[in-house]
């Protein structure tokens, strides 16, 4: 099985707000930047996009190290997700679980991999997470400069 390391980000100007996501897929010596924008989104929306974009992006099952600055993906990944399947989409308030639609899209394209994720402190000079920040917002900047 392949070894890939993934590093994503969200951005998002204003919340909501014009967003962007960025992610990094390293296999050997082979990197792979992937980016993405939306008109009106949401920072979480968008570290959750970040992620999906780069599961999806791997045609075969493989063994995954994602890198996260986002306690929100992380630990909804981690630790929350299992209950809200279990709980129907809701949370254990009886709340819908935000960005729904995203979490499912998530668990379906993790489920085709092993996936390990790490969270990693934003914004403190980590090159890969610097990196995926730097895409994602010049993802926010193409978006912007196009109108």
């Amino acid at each position: 099985m392949k070894k890939v390391m993934i590093y994503t980000d969200g951005a998002c100007r204003g919340n909501p707000g014009p967003g962007g996501w960025g992610a990094l897929l390293r296999y050997g010596h082979h990197e792979k930047i992937l980016s993405g924008a939306e008109q009106l989104t949401t920072n979480n929306r968008m570290e959750l996009s970040a992620a999906i974009h780069a599961l999806v992006a791997l045609r075969t099952p493989c063994k995954i190290e994602l890198h996260t600055d986002s306690k929100y993906l992380q630990q909804g990944v981690t630790v929350w997700l299992s209950q809200w399947k279990k709980n129907s989409w809701k949370k254990s308030d009886k709340k819908a679980v935000k960005n729904a639609d995203l979490w499912q899209l998530l668990d379906q394209e993790a489920h085709r991999h092993e996936v390990s994720w790490h969270w990693v402190r934003g914004h403190s000079g980590h090159p890969e997470n610097d990196l995926v920040d730097r895409v994602a917002n010049q993802a926010i900047d193409k978006l912007l400069n196009k109108e």
